[in-house]
């Protein structure tokens, strides 16, 4: 799959889509979608970058949803755990998944200008880091990827 966050889309689909994945996996799951976790993730959805909590705490709060940090972290800690969003660890701040409903191991394009952000998958098991896992009889189980560079947008703003 191609990385998703660079291109132009239709972006209400996109939310909609996602918004209704994230309901059908909370209903399989018993998982709870609470107010705050929905908004969390539709403000996730809607930036498309990544967002420190601060920042989501800004825009539930401006919703009325709440001002205290813990209403922020709670929301991350489920939205992560739920696989909807995942922890930039290079911005320490979170975005929502673009493969919502899919196992996967994501790979982060982030734009050192704007600070946009593009996921992409990737396959744990492939490459350099796969070979050395398998040369020493490591099961890997979690990656974190992430690179930095420019957006198309920004490279064609400096040039």
């Amino acid at each position: 799959m191609p990385a998703i966050g660079f291109h132009r889309h239709d972006h209400a689909a996109c939310i909609d889509t996602s918004i209704a994945a994230a309901e059908r996996h909370c209903a399989v799951h018993k998982l709870k979608l609470t107010p705050v976790r929905r908004r969390a993730l539709e403000i996730l959805l809607r930036e498309h970058r990544a967002l420190g909590a601060y920042d989501l705490l800004g825009h539930l709060a401006e919703d009325g949803l709440g001002s205290q940090p813990p209403v922020a972290y709670r929301a991350l800690d489920f939205l992560t755990s739920a696989g909807f969003a995942h922890k930039i660890e290079r911005l320490n701040a979170y975005i929502a998944c673009a493969h919502l409903g899919s196992d996967h191991a994501p790979a982060f394009l982030i734009c050192r200008s704007c600070k946009s952000v593009a996921e992409a998958e990737t396959e744990m098991a492939r490459g350099r880091l796969g070979d050395a896992a398998r040369d020493t009889g490591f099961k890997i189980e979690r990656t974190v990827i992430e690179a930095e560079g420019l957006c198309p947008d920004c490279q064609d703003a400096a040039a």
